[in-house]
């Protein structure tokens, strides 16, 4: 069974010569690959929610049917906070540029965007609290007086220990602004 979110739409390789190698741009899309920490952590929590789903069945099956609605909404839960995990990221399409975080997206109409560039400087460490030195993709957007947004990072769930990909990755989105982006 496939699952189109985990993959990208096209191998990057074959698809070297042109920048937007979309058929469909107007499909909200990812440019790259999910990383294997976002991946690996998306699979433990399935892992974690199937055995909450048997504990509720168990539980079910020992009537307590109040307890068991309870642990299957807690499965319901830790099922629906792993899919989350794997749709974030930034999405692309012709409308524009979408941040997807855990609990908030953020979307970006072209004409808004003022520029989308690399730059070397302090990221978070998995998300967490610590910085190292890295990249950062930064979304500068026009009438803002706010300090532009990392949109991706060398050391986030997708790009840790993976520059090449966050340099394909950062490429593409750069591309799809070149494309869209006001002129």
């Amino acid at each position: 069974m496939p699952l189109p979110f985990l993959t990208a739409d096209r191998v990057f390789e074959a698809a070297d010569d042109v920048p937007l190698p979309y058929d469909d741009r107007d499909r909200w899309r990812r440019p790259y690959r999910p990383g294997p920490w976002r991946v690996g952590t998306a699979a433990l929590a399935l892992l974690l929610a199937s055995f909450v789903l048997f504990a509720a069945v168990i539980i079910a099956v020992t009537a307590q049917p109040k307890s068991a609605a309870v642990v299957l909404a807690l499965a319901l839960l830790v099922i629906a906070a792993a899919l989350r995990l794997l749709r974030m990221g930034v999405w692309v399409s012709a409308r524009g540029l979408r941040h997807v975080g855990f609990l908030t997206t953020c979307t970006a109409p072209w004409e808004q965007v003022a520029s989308v560039r690399t730059v070397q400087q302090p990221v978070r460490w998995l998300s967490l609290p610590r910085t190292v030195q890295g990249q950062a993709l930064l979304l500068g957007r026009q009438g803002r007086d706010t300090a532009p947004s990392p949109l991706l990072t060398t050391h986030n769930a997708d790009f840790l220990g993976r520059a090449e990909a966050f340099d394909r990755a950062a490429d593409s989105v750069e591309a799809w602004a070149e494309e869209y982006g006001p002129r």
